[in-house]
């Protein structure tokens, strides 16, 4: 099928496995956290404190996710092209999935916050493995499809992370709230097994092997003249990518759980039926995200092909700043606004979709990892400030007010996308 063998297609359902168990790992909290930090607090459930603190520590424990994203990224993707694509994968979804599943032994803020940062070390470094594996072992004019293909995992491990919330919070452990939290994340050690699976089926990439005996990667090799402007404007498309992806998801479980509780209040709702509104609006926001985001992720195949590198990155720019002001600027129902998440999702989640095949194409084989790596991954240092500059925004209040003024980075974006550099019909360098 469209020229890939079998053995490719295997190459491409590997690291498409370990970026979805990426996500769904790294998402897992956001669904658990109305519950999850007021318990760790002791705080009643649905209290205005509790609401306070859940977006406190929500931003908080993102931009701790983000930061220790950019340094496992940076670190794994040395070690990507030092030792392997191949084993850095495996190592990295052990990790993360070892680090996710300890956060349900939490007894406070601070060990949940040591264990997600132990998971996010291994999120970041999994990303670089993947990303070069397939970049290298798909053939040059499959190289496209096959990275938009493998961020398809980024909306399959979003919707996985949603339906096992929603399963234990909404069905098994509904009544029990302040544990249910814990039983899902347990469920973060599902990737580890899927790693255990993979490593007998799949081995380094011949492009990779062919650099073994040359000079040895180091992350200033990626500063050098020649490269220089290629690492920096890689970074630039991460950058607005990730300030937006983040802002938004962040606080999509947060938003429909106030929505739900406003809505539920206005009803005079019971408590079991509150929460289990709550859990209902936030499966509906998040689906609507997902699924919209699914098709972004494909339409960077016609985009990326049909258009090019740098007038995809354009279009996807100004679709998010449009979909973020009319979802968060506009006065709509309730309902009518989680349902809006779609459209958010088809260009804050689809441009992702584009980073796979893009950025390697940036880099030469015996740097590909640690430059890819760093470009998608340093972003997130300054992505980490989104979230909490949107609580702060907010004073305390709804966040959702005040993710309206992340449309502006998108916006902003615009102006610099003549800039980007155009890799369109080049073959991958070594």
């Amino acid at each position: 099928m469209w020229g890939i063998s079998r053995y490719q297609w295997l190459v491409l359902f590997a690291a498409w496995l370990g970026w979805g168990f990426d996500v769904f790992d790294g998402l897992l909290f956001n669904y658990v956290a109305p519950n999850c930090i007021p318990t760790l607090l002791h705080l009643p459930l649905g209290s205005p404190e509790a609401l306070k603190q859940t977006q406190f520590w929500t931003a908080a424990l993102t931009s701790l996710l983000l930061l220790g994203w950019a340094v496992g990224g940076m670190l794994f993707g040395y070690i990507c092209d030092r030792f392997g694509r191949m084993r850095t994968l495996l190592l990295t979804m052990v990790m993360f999935a070892a680090g996710t599943a300890a956060c349900a032994a939490s007894t406070n803020v601070w060990e949940l916050a040591l264990f997600r940062l132990v998971a996010s070390l291994g999120i970041g470094g999994e990303w670089a493995a993947g990303a070069a594996m397939v970049a290298e072992v798909m053939p040059e004019k499959r190289r496209v499809e096959g990275g938009a293909l493998l961020y398809t995992a980024g909306p399959f491990g979003l919707l996985l992370a949603t339906l096992v919330n929603y399963q234990v919070a909404r069905v098994w452990f509904v009544d029990v709230p302040q544990q249910s939290w814990r039983y899902v994340f347990l469920f973060g050690l599902l990737p580890a097994a899927a790693a255990f699976a993979v490593r007998w089926f799949v081995r380094e990439p011949e492009r990779w092997q062919a650099q073994e005996l040359r000079k040895r990667a180091t992350l200033a090799q990626i500063f050098t003249p020649e490269l220089r402007r290629r690492t920096l404007l890689g970074t630039f498309t991460t950058v607005v990518a990730l300030i937006s992806w983040w802002s938004c998801s962040a606080f999509i479980p947060v938003i429909a759980t106030g929505l739900a509780r406003d809505a539920a209040t206005a009803a005079g709702l019971a408590a079991t039926a509150t929460q289990k509104l709550i859990e209902d609006w936030k499966l509906t926001a998040t689906l609507a995200f997902n699924f919209g985001g699914l098709i972004g992720t494909l339409a960077a195949i016609p985009l990326a092909k049909g258009l090019g590198r740098r007038p995809m990155f354009g279009w996807y720019f100004a679709a998010s700043a449009a979909a973020i002001f009319a979802t968060f600027g506009l006065d709509l129902p309730a309902q009518t606004r989680l349902y809006m998440f779609f459209l958010i999702g088809i260009p804050v989640f689809g441009v992702f979709g584009a980073f796979p095949f893009y950025l390697p194409e940036l880099f030469p084989t015996r740097l590909r990892a640690t430059g890819a790596g760093f470009c998608y991954n340093i972003g997130r240092v300054l992505a980490a400030a989104g979230p909490p500059l949107v609580v702060a925004a907010a004073h305390g209040g709804a966040a959702m007010q005040s993710i309206f003024y992340v449309g502006f980075v998108p916006l902003l974006a615009l102006l610099l996308v003549p800039l980007i550099i155009e890799t369109r019909g080049n073959a991958l360098t070594d």
